[in-house]
């Protein structure tokens, strides 16, 4: 039997090594590029410290997620006498670029927003100067996001 009979009767993955055909090698580099990005993504999802020390070391902020809640206790009215003040300043924020994308919740206890700001600090700052912060009627929690970090493996030679 020769060599190369031989190599092909293991499969392809030697066989490609033989003959030089190296659509198979290829393809199973790819492969194991995808699974490799999907559980270093997992991995870091599980881990959320470890994600956020990674995060922090290597990948800029590029825009702050708010989460808006009303607080446990505040009526729909109290809400209400605050809306139109706190409406003309979120457009305002909006129309200068500082709001980029802006939601209602479905559960219907709030908003998100996503701000062009540079770090938590400064969208911290920009939310407690709107009116429902101001009156103590809203809760926030801050999320600094930047590039998707698995998205780096593609940029590294294999």
């Amino acid at each position: 039997m020769s060599r190369t009979a031989a190599c092909a009767d293991i499969g392809d993955i030697t066989a490609t090594a033989v003959t030089g055909d190296m659509k198979p090698m290829k393809t199973i580099r790819n492969v194991v590029l995808a699974l490799t990005l999907t559980l270093t993504g997992a991995t870091l999802m599980v881990d959320s410290s470890q994600a956020q020390a990674q995060a922090q070391a290597t990948s800029p902020t590029t825009a702050v997620m708010v989460i808006l809640t009303v607080k446990p206790g505040i009526t729909r009215e109290q809400v209400m006498a605050v809306m139109p003040d706190e409406v003309r300043q979120t457009v305002q924020l909006y129309l200068n670029g500082t709001v980029r994308e802006w939601y209602s919740r479905s559960d219907g206890r709030g908003a998100v927003f996503l701000l062009n700001v540079k770090d938590v600090a400064e969208g911290h700052a920009i939310m407690d100067g709107l009116p429902l912060a101001r009156q103590e009627l809203v809760d926030h929690e801050y999320i600094a996001v930047g590039p998707l970090m698995p998205l780096r493996l593609l940029m590294t030679k294999p």
